[in-house]
């Protein structure tokens, strides 16, 4: 195989599937209507918008009604969390998260800390699992919300939502998951989770950017604040108007991932299996981050003890990696999460996060693991 670019980041984002471009492209031009408006051209937008939530809304097995466009799960989490605090608030009020939650999810926190909300933070183990025991023990009588993601955006580690979500319900509180990196990836049901909202992104599955969406369940008669007012579309707790063109793709990605998921999951476990066996195999001092069973299909953290991960990529510029998320890169800030887990300086440093996607090729992962090797072996002397 040539020195090609190889793409291995799809954790951080995905192409658009060429099926979600073709069901895009005539609603830029064509059927341009206002999906709020109450004419023909409106009417054609508004159908293909309702359409998209029923093709979502099969992915997570939940009503359509209860599928909520944004543009994206940061603002997805942002009305969830800030959403659900502005409609309860009371004194001494609290809510329940984890160390290890994606950005959108801890700067939020940040906010309502400052604004007096109390934060408890769980605790993971040393693979990124969270304990539902832990969770359970924070929770008091003043606690309104528990929100846990439901995969790890860096390390891939799955969390035991069924299980949070059962002492949830019991304890009738709400429960929220960000659950953006295992939406069209591993199996979902809402009502098998028990969560009362979750967040979603359509280009971490082959659809734009852009555009995402939070699950709001309609049986709870949830009070949200809506985030962005004037209009109040999606049934007042998001204004407006809508991207239908995103919204379209979606749609689309979401019957696409659908239909593909056991195929895709099947290659991709293989190629990840590939990936870490060879790693910690052939180079010493190699290190996995995060579980080896409980973890998604596509992802691979890896810690190249002794050469740092911006030395690393800098040495095999034709493939895409990544050093951690890749929404908090330009902080140059050591991962919070390998730090939450208990990983060392070095380990921190030397981390380098591998994303497999549907597109993947077994000639491609030969290739980088060669190289790899190669270059850490070359950097270390």
């Amino acid at each position: 195989m040539s020195d090609k670019f190889v793409y291995m980041d799809y954790n951080a984002t995905t192409p658009v599937d060429a099926e979600v471009v073709k069901a895009m492209l005539p609603y830029f031009s064509e059927k341009y209507g206002n999906a709020s408006s109450k004419h023909h051209f409106g009417n054609e937008s508004s159908a293909a918008v309702e359409h998209s939530r029923k093709q979502i809304s099969c992915l997570i097995h939940c009503n359509p009604k209860d599928i909520i466009f944004t543009s994206g799960a940061t603002e997805s989490n942002n009305l969830a969390l800030k959403g659900i605090i502005e409609s309860n608030y009371k004194e001494n009020i609290n809510i329940v998260t984890t160390e290890i939650e994606h950005s959108s999810i801890l700067d939020v926190c940040k906010s309502l800390s400052a604004s007096g909300v109390t934060v408890k933070y769980v605790k993971p183990n040393e693979y990124g699992i969270v304990s539902s025991e832990d969770v359970e023990n924070a929770i008091d009588d003043n606690t309104v919300l528990v929100s846990v993601m439901t995969a790890n955006n860096e390390i891939g580690t799955i969390q035991p939502i069924p299980e949070i979500g059962q002492i949830c319900k019991v304890k009738n509180i709400l429960f929220h998951t960000d659950a953006v990196q295992a939406f069209g990836k591993i199996p979902i049901d809402v009502n098998e989770f028990n969560v009362d909202l979750m967040s979603i992104s359509a280009h971490k599955i082959y659809g734009p950017k852009g555009t995402g969406a939070l699950y709001v369940n309609s049986n709870k008669k949830i009070k949200l604040a809506e985030q962005i007012n004037g209009g109040g579309h999606e049934h007042g707790f998001r204004s407006g108007t809508l991207n239908t063109p995103g919204i379209v793709g979606f749609g689309k990605a979401a019957e696409i991932a659908s239909s593909g998921m056991y195929a895709d999951f099947q290659k991709e476990i293989v190629q990840r299996d590939i990936l870490t066996e060879n790693f910690l195999k052939r180079i010493s001092f190699t290190y996995l981050n995060g579980s080896k069973e409980k973890r998604l299909p596509n992802n691979v953290s890896i810690s190249f003890e002794g050469v740092e991960s911006g030395v690393l990529l800098s040495h095999i510029k034709n493939i895409a990696l990544s050093t951690g998320s890749a929404c908090s890169s330009a902080t140059l800030q050591p991962s919070h999460v390998l730090k939450a887990i208990g990983k060392s300086d070095s380990q921190i440093k030397s981390a380098v996060r591998f994303g497999i996607g549907r597109e993947t090729t077994n000639e491609e992962i030969n290739y980088v693991i060669e190289k790899v090797v190669e270059a850490v072996n070359r950097l270390r002397g």
